[in-house]
């Protein structure tokens, strides 16, 4: 399969051992609960799986929020503001963007769902975008179900216009990009705890195990997603979601779907 230029430089530097992303036929038979665990346990075991190689140098200048290879300072501040009147009870829920929602590539794509122009070192390029199979549905329910907060490895430049076309009913309450990650051994990482919300109380959904090493067991683990149209992960993930969405405490909730 052909790999995207936008993919290799915004996720493979996040990535351990992507998957192909595409769903076969007999495992969307299977119920639900064997997917989410298998699901689990491979993306558990990548973490050990060798990093990715560093992004070409002509690719550099969309790393610029790294310099010299120090870790960017972070704030001492919650990354979130206050919860919102509308979400207060609510589980928060961090969704990637990059092969769990769309996939982007600055090749062209017949069937791509919208174009963006991203400047990249002074010259604009068109990065064509597809949307995964049903996330207009599982976004519209992860809204009504939760406090649901966009965090992404890519750079604003590029995910902040893709998120305006893909999110236009105003699911994400925030959207969080490459400087709120924290650059640890190669990877960017998602760090749960910068939040400010309760970690029992918070979620994660990523195709990427690296994002979220730091908080393994906050995790719902999706297979990367490329071009498949027969794809039906999102959906199959919405009763999921439906179940957790009312658990008192996430660790126990997501042990029980486990299997432990």
């Amino acid at each position: 399969m052909e790999s995207s230029v936008i993919t290799q430089v915004q996720k493979e530097d996040v990535q351990v051992s992507p998957k192909t992303g595409q769903v076969s036929r007999s495992a969307l038979k299977q119920p639900r609960s064997c997917n989410i665990f298998k699901a689990l346990f491979c993306c558990l075991k990548a973490q050990d799986d060798p990093k990715p190689p560093t992004p070409p140098p002509s690719h550099q200048a969309l790393l610029e929020s790294q310099e010299n290879g120090m870790v960017v300072k972070q704030s001492e501040f919650s990354l979130l503001p206050e919860i919102e009147a509308q979400d207060q009870g609510k589980l928060c829920v961090v969704i990637d963007l990059d092969e769990t929602l769309v996939h982007s590539s600055f090749k062209p794509i017949s069937n791509a769902d919208f174009i963006v122009p991203v400047e990249i070192e002074g010259t604009t390029h068109q990065v064509y975008v597809m949307k995964r199979p049903y996330v207009d549905e599982f976004l519209q329910r992860m809204g009504e179900l939760f406090e649901c907060v966009l965090f992404t490895a890519s750079l604003a430049k590029y995910a902040d216009p893709v998120t305006d076309l893909l999110d236009q009913c105003g699911v994400f309450r925030t959207r969080l990009f490459r400087e709120s990650c924290v650059f640890h051994q190669g990877c960017y990482v998602k760090d749960l705890s910068r939040l400010g919300r309760d970690l029992n109380k918070t979620l994660i959904l990523d195709n990427s195990p690296a994002s979220y090493i730091f908080h393994p067991n906050n995790a719902v683990p999706v297979v990367s997603w490329f071009d498949d149209m027969d794809d039906a992960e999102l959906l199959n993930l919405l009763p999921v979601f439906e179940e957790l969405s009312q658990a008192e405490d996430v660790y126990t909730q997501l042990d029980l779907l486990r299997g432990h």
